[in-house]
């Protein structure tokens, strides 16, 4: 075959720009149904999840493929919370990080700094991997408040064995046991953000773990990847919005100017569901729940207003990312740590896709299509 006719038949081919449409695993963990608004988990559909269960068995769930019994649930959640407190050099390590540092930063190189005081690091048997997953899932938590309490000045507070998950980690951050409705909306936090099929985060992780190198490493790449503004961050930009906007009777101008302008609005649409999102209608409701508790209805009624505003002007819905802005604001969460707490659910989704992609491993290498020059000759480089 000459040179001219390889870049012919190259150039007929068609990249498929974000991998969009490209099916890249077979999976049994989750279905994302963007056509109808339906998020599975191994079988069982959100909203049930959302309103009857934890996320300590959301967890046991997708790690192990079955809702836990009690004794299963029971002995899940005292691994959890065995592996809750931190590794001394893991604490001095981010004591000893600028303020500055961003905080997906810290997370991401935490979490790696842990993988190097674990002995099991390097043990690949599945039985490894799933308690460090466990590990992990517990010990993100613990890294996230100290992460907020450090950028305060504020000395981290040690976790606590006789909280849920939620509450634990919500006492973490704030230092106080938090109402039932403030752990409640942690929870729910959790169970939504754990899981959304093979977003780029997991597929980054997936990716990693297939070139069979330790789980410390695949879940450093999916940090590393949930940490950029087009994938973790767009509930940040959301309480931005809404601290910009300022009012109630600012929201109408501010979306009018910025549709003018052809700008985004944050926090609506979706690239998969074309219907609403159905985890956004579980936050929607704590939010409003919170904002009575908190006396502070300025929020919560800036997001209904923005809702209405932006769904009229550009048909589209709001996302999981709306309101958790305002739901996390309220929890007392600062927004440039909303990324990490989404780390901090979706651990437990990037560890069942790491699982399951070990349990029947090929390494993940897609072919390029090459639209440069066709070959040709080197010239010396006196002749160029």
């Amino acid at each position: 075959m000459t040179a001219d006719v390889a870049a012919i038949e190259s150039a007929e081919k068609t990249a498929a720009r974000g991998l969009k449409g490209v099916v890249a695993a077979d999976t049994t963990i989750c279905d994302v149904d963007g056509d109808l608004g339906k998020l599975i988990y191994r079988g069982y559909s959100i909203d049930e999840l959302a309103v009857s269960s934890s996320f300590e068995e959301v967890s046991y769930l997708l790690f192990k493929g079955n809702l836990p019994t009690r004794p299963q649930l029971a002995e899940f959640n005292d691994v959890l919370i065995g592996h809750r407190e931190l590794e001394k050099p893991v604490l001095d390590f981010l004591k000893s990080l600028p303020v500055s540092t961003p905080t997906m930063t810290a997370l991401r190189s935490a979490v790696s700094v842990s993988g190097a005081y674990d002995d099991t690091a390097e043990d690949d048997s599945p039985e490894a991997n799933y308690t460090k997953s466990i590990r992990m899932t517990a010990e993100m938590t613990t890294i996230v408040a100290a992460i907020r309490r450090l950028r305060d000045g504020l000395e981290p507070i040690s976790p606590r064995s006789d909280l849920s998950h939620a509450a634990n980690f919500m006492y973490m951050l704030n230092g106080t046991v938090p109402s039932k409705d403030a752990e409640r909306a942690m929870d729910l936090i959790l169970i939504l953000h754990a899981e959304h099929g093979l977003n780029a985060s997991t597929f980054a992780g997936r990716v990693i773990a297939a070139t069979l190198t330790d789980l410390y490493s695949a879940i450093t790449g999916a940090i590393g990847a949930l940490k950029g503004p087009l994938h973790g961050g767009a509930n940040t930009e959301v309480l931005h919005t809404l601290q910009e906007i300022g009012s109630v009777e600012k929201v109408k101008p501010y979306v009018e100017a910025t549709r003018a302008k052809k700008g985004k609005f944050m926090g609506f649409g979706h690239a998969v569901y074309k219907v609403e999102d159905p985890r956004a209608k579980h936050l929607k409701e704590l939010s409003r729940r919170l904002s009575i508790e908190t006396g502070e209805p300025k929020w919560y009624d800036m997001s209904i207003a923005m809702e209405k505003e932006v769904n009229a002007v550009i048909h589209r819905y709001c996302n999981v990312d709306f309101y958790s802005a305002s739901l996390q604001h309220y929890m007392g969460i600062p927004g440039d740590l909303f990324t990490c707490v989404f780390a901090a659910s979706r651990i437990v989704g990037w560890c069942a896709h790491v699982l399951e992609q070990l349990s029947d491993n090929k390494i993940i290498r897609p072919s390029s299509n090459y639209i440069g020059p066709a070959e040709r000759s080197y010239v010396s480089i006196d002749k160029r």
